[in-house]
C-alpha cells in the first residue's frame, strides 16, 4: 500500500513542474510576458533549471512559477507541494511550526509559505448564494482580541468579528471579516452575496429583521429561548462552520493578528466548501489550491508581516 505523499511530484522537482503545468496550462504553456501561446518552446539542456521555457515573440524566459505564489521563492517546488498538500488534508489547519519541522525548512520560510498557499484558496466566486429559492444560513460570531482593544467590559468589542453565509443546496460557504456586528456592515454583504429569491436563515439578532424583508423570506431560531430549529429553520449548518474555524485557530493556530485574519478565513472557507460530504478529497482540494496560483502573488513585505 503507497502512501499519499509517494507521488513522484513529491518527490522530483521535474514531476512537480509537470503537475503545476497541467493544472495552470492546460491547454499547454501560456508567456506570463506577453501572455503567447504559439511560438514557445522548452528550453534544454543539462545546466538548464527545471521546468524553463522561452517564448519566441517577446525572447524571454519563464517558468510555471512566474505570476503565481511560487514566484521569486527559493523553496523547491516538489516541497511547496507537499506543503499545499497537508494544508489540504488538514481539517482544522497546520501549524507553521508543524510545517517547519515536516519540511524542513526554517520557521520563517514555513510562515511564509503557509500565507501564500492560504492565497491560492481564495476563490472569488461571486456567484449569488440562494438561487432559486434555496436556504442559505447567515451568522456571526467572536474570536480572538483585537490589539489595542484594552481590558474587555463584556461584550464583544474587543474580540474580532467574523460573519459567515453557508448556502444549504451547494453547502459552499463565505467568511469575512468586519469591523463589528453591526447591522449596517454586515447588511451590504448579504445584500451583495445573496441572491433576492434566497430564503434568508438567521438568529433572533434585531439587525437580520430590516435585511430579512430584502428577501423571499425571512425566518429565525430564537436562541435565547433554547430554540435550535423549527422545522428547516435552523442556523446549526453554519454554527457547524464556525465550529472547525474556531477549533482550528484556537488548537492550532492559537493566535492570528487582524491583519492576517482574511488569509485564515480564506483557508477554513476552501475546506468547508470542498469538503468530503460534497465528493472532494485531499487529493482533489490540492489540486484546486494548484489551479488557483495564478495572479496572487505575495510577498514578504506585503503579508503585513510584524516583529
Amino acid at each position: 500500500m503507497k502512501s499519499n505523499l509517494s507521488a513522484p511530484h513529491f518527490h522530483n522537482e521535474e514531476a512537480a513542474f509537470a503537475f503545476v503545468e497541467a493544472r495552470v496550462w492546460p491547454e499547454g504553456p501560456t508567456c506570463p510576458h506577453c501572455g503567447g501561446v504559439e511560438r514557445i518552446g522548452k528550453m534544454q539542456g543539462k545546466s538548464t533549471r527545471a521546468g524553463l521555457y522561452k517564448c519566441y515573440q517577446c525572447r524571454k524566459p519563464f517558468t510555471v512559477r512566474m505570476g503565481t505564489i511560487f514566484e521569486s521563492s527559493h523553496v523547491p517546488l516538489h516541497i511547496w507541494l507537499q506543503a499545499m498538500f497537508l494544508i489540504a488534508g488538514s481539517k482544522k489547519g497546520i501549524s507553521s511550526n508543524q510545517l517547519h519541522r515536516t519540511l524542513g525548512v526554517t520557521l520563517k520560510t514555513a510562515w511564509f509559505m503557509s500565507h501564500r498557499i492560504r492565497e491560492s484558496m481564495r476563490e472569488g466566486n461571486l456567484a449569488p448564494f440562494g438561487q432559486g429559492g434555496g436556504a442559505v444560513e447567515v451568522d456571526e460570531t467572536y474570536i480572538g482580541r483585537r490589539k489595542g482593544a484594552g481590558n474587555p467590559k463584556g461584550g464583544h468589542a474587543h474580540k474580532m468579528a467574523v460573519l459567515a453565509l453557508v448556502d444549504r443546496d451547494t453547502g459552499k460557504c463565505r467568511m469575512f471579516n468586519v469591523e463589528n456586528g453591526s447591522g449596517a456592515l454586515i447588511q451590504p454583504i448579504v445584500l451583495d452575496n445573496l441572491a433576492r429569491e434566497a430564503r434568508l436563515m438567521t438568529d433572533e439578532a434585531t439587525m437580520y429583521r430590516s435585511i430579512g424583508r430584502q428577501f423571499a423570506e425571512h425566518s429565525a431560531v430564537n436562541h435565547q429561548r433554547k430554540e435550535y430549529a423549527r422545522g428547516d429553520v435552523t442556523t446549526n449548518t453554519v454554527e457547524g462552520a464556525f465550529s472547525i474555524f474556531k477549533r482550528g485557530m484556537r488548537g492550532v493556530y492559537q493566535h492570528c493578528g487582524e491583519h492576517h485574519l482574511h488569509r485564515y478565513l480564506a483557508e477554513f472557507e476552501f475546506r468547508y466548501s470542498n469538503r468530503e460530504a460534497l465528493g472532494c478529497n485531499d487529493a482533489d482540494r490540492t489540486d484546486a489550491m494548484v489551479r488557483g496560483i495564478v495572479g496572487k502573488r505575495l510577498t514578504y513585505q506585503t503579508t503585513g508581516a510584524r516583529a
